[in-house]
């Protein structure tokens, strides 16, 4: 498998793992505080690093206070974006190095396949959070493992 097909994999899986975790937050009606922040910096940090891998000015900040209707409003246009991004992208494109400013306004650099691996990374991280908040609050979390999602052929 190309290095494009893999990250197309993970995009996908990390949209389908997104929008498990909305679902689990409707179910639960009233999600704890905490989750919905977490989601909100998912959601929100995925727009900042694609901003960042094209030079623009992100849309959101980096810790924004989203309701769920606006999770899920901004969750559903992930998919596409990265789709997107990852269709003009070249094999050879990965290795180059972006130079950016974190929200603490320092300089970085990083190379495109290392952005793209953080994102789904971060993402995970705080979907576990999430999951741990959640069933400490006493609800159902979402089951958003890859590996899971593979044998569910949720992602290809």
């Amino acid at each position: 498998m190309l290095e494009i097909e893999r990250f197309h994999q993970l995009f996908h899986y990390d949209a389908w793992a997104n929008r498990e975790v909305l679902n689990s937050f409707r179910v639960a009606q009233n999600p704890p505080t905490r989750s919905l922040k977490l989601m909100s910096h998912i959601v929100a940090t995925e727009y900042v690093w694609f901003a960042r891998l094209n030079a623009e000015k992100p849309p959101l900040a980096v810790w924004p206070e989203l309701s769920m209707e606006q999770c899920h409003e901004y969750a559903l246009g992930l998919p596409k974006t990265w789709s997107a991004y990852l269709d003009r992208l070249g094999e050879n494109e990965l290795a180059e190095k972006i130079t950016y400013h974190n929200s603490k306004g320092e300089s970085w650099m990083n190379t495109v396949q290392d952005i793209l691996m953080h994102v789904i990374m971060h993402s995970a991280y705080h979907r576990g959070q999430i999951a741990s908040d959640m069933r400490a609050e006493g609800h159902t979390p979402a089951y958003t493992d890859f590996i899971h999602a593979v044998r569910q052929t949720l992602v290809e």
